[in-house]
């Protein structure tokens, strides 16, 4: 195919044809008219966007129709390349092979991977430049840069890190798989989730290949495992980690953890586990401070190409406080919100807009949070759990609203027992010994347990 000016840009036009039948016309006034064509060379469009928003937008609502578009009208195989026009400067992005977020590359099959060609899994916008200091994490971040520096031959090995959602944890341990990444290239790398982790342990149990998964994750440089609170209750994935943890530590491997609480404060783990998790450093990542959440805002609302006034930023950063995530939503939807409705990023807007944020509050998750849950994830009315029928789905539903009112409250067995079926501390006892086993051994089930805490999670 020729590269003319005049040809990609009419082939432009008729992807922009197809697009347009296929979603509303506002959409496509919003997101696809302001777009231009910029150049097309060796199978790589290049297109001009008006900040990186758009490319954060378009490739998580629209990024399936625009490549199966660009392969039909372009051809197969066609790649494609973001420009952000600044100040006399252009920015160019390319396109992710599918959403470029964590949760898409946990799904790859990790423990498959020839020795060659693992893939560390680490997501590329995560590294110490774009993890801001503050006095709210500058131990952390001063002990990962350590630890990066000097895998596995300094005093914080095991690196545990912790705190609440949205203030980095997930940024940093990845930036530290990065830079060991940047300054051992032959080192081997890895992040993975606890839930992936567990996922790959229950198909290795199945598959008669738990040697085999274990032998894979010893031959790890630098383990990075996210979120490990979500280990608790499930004992042989523990004990299957115990051992991994055991060889590597041995041998001078890089262990770093992260998780939502301390140590000290996890529930259902395995207390050699925990005395193992407090062999090295324990570093905690605070909320953000006020000047941090300023500086982050800051710096964001610079990359993205967009202008906030000092007055804007200091109202966000002085009632969004709880997490980097929150502040980072709230420059989103304040961009959408200006987007679609065509209003300017006012102070008035801003107001609007954070009120929708601060006035949530999270509350406790209750037994009566639990069993709604579960039951509209089975399908069933509450009132089964409630019964005395000895039904499959019946029984499921309260040996599962159980196990999670065990995890998310402080009650007593027989509390969760009396609130649940009206059932004594030693059925509940069974119950929780019983989704454990079946959370072990069948993946499916397992996805369906992970499904109910997203959903709890998200009250």
């Amino acid at each position: 195919m020729k590269n003319g000016k005049a040809e990609y840009i009419g082939l432009w036009k008729c992807c922009l044809d197809i697009i347009r039948d296929n979603i509303t016309k506002e959409a496509y006034n919003t997101w696809f008219a302001p777009i231009v064509p910029l150049s097309y060379k060796e199978g790589k469009l290049t297109i001009q966007v008006p900040s990186r928003f758009y490319i954060e937008f378009l490739e998580d609502k629209y990024l399936d129709i625009i490549k199966s578009t660009l392969y039909k009208v372009f051809g197969e195989g066609t790649t494609l390349s973001y420009t952000i026009q600044m100040a006399g400067a252009s920015i160019e992005y390319p396109v992710a092979e599918g959403k470029q977020n964590q949760k898409a590359v946990e799904e790859k099959n990790i423990p498959s991977a020839p020795v060659s060609e693992l893939d560390a899994h680490l997501n590329p916008s995560y590294i110490f430049e774009t993890f801001l200091e503050g006095n709210s994490n500058k131990l952390s971040r001063s002990v990962g840069e350590a630890v990066a520096q000097n895998p596995g031959k300094t005093i914080f090995n095991p690196l545990f890190i912790f705190g609440p959602s949205g203030v980095g944890k997930t940024h940093l341990a990845n930036a530290i798989g990065a830079k060991i990444k940047e300054l051992y290239p032959s080192k081997r790398v890895l992040y993975v989730s606890a839930h992936l982790f567990q996922v790959q342990y229950t198909d290795s149990v199945r598959n008669n290949t738990t040697n085999d998964f274990i032998n894979f994750y010893q031959t790890i440089d630098t383990l990075i495992i996210d979120d490990i609170q979500e280990f608790a209750g499930a004992t042989k994935t523990q004990n299957t980690f115990f051992h991994i943890f055991n060889q590597l530590h041995l041998n001078g491997k890089q262990l770093i953890m992260t998780s939502d609480r301390s140590p000290v404060l996890l529930q259902g783990m395995e207390e050699r586990l925990i005395t193992r998790f407090k062999w090295g450093m324990v570093a905690e990542l605070e909320k953000p401070s006020l000047d941090l959440r300023k500086d982050i805002l800051r710096y964001k609302t610079k990359r993205d190409g967009v202008k906030l006034t000092d007055e804007i930023i200091d109202y966000i950063a002085e009632n969004v406080s709880d997490s980097i995530r929150d502040l980072e939503g709230i420059v989103a939807s304040i961009l959408a919100y200006s987007t679609i409705y065509n209003e300017e990023v006012d102070l008035d807007l801003t107001k609007r807009t954070v009120k929708k944020f601060i006035n949530f509050e999270t509350k406790p998750i209750t037994v009566e949070d639990i069993i709604n849950t579960v039951c509209a994830h089975f399908g069933i009315d509450t009132s089964v759990v409630f019964s005395k029928s000895r039904k499959r789905d019946a029984v499921l539903a309260r040996q599962v609203s159980m196990f999670f009112a065990k995890k998310y409250t402080d009650l007593s067995n027989a509390k969760i027992g009396a609130q649940i079926g009206n059932k004594d501390h030693a059925t509940v006892i069974h119950a929780c010994k019983t989704i454990e086993d079946m959370q072990e051994t069948d993946k499916r089930f397992n996805e369906s347990l992970h499904e109910i805490q997203t959903e709890l999670k998200k009250r």
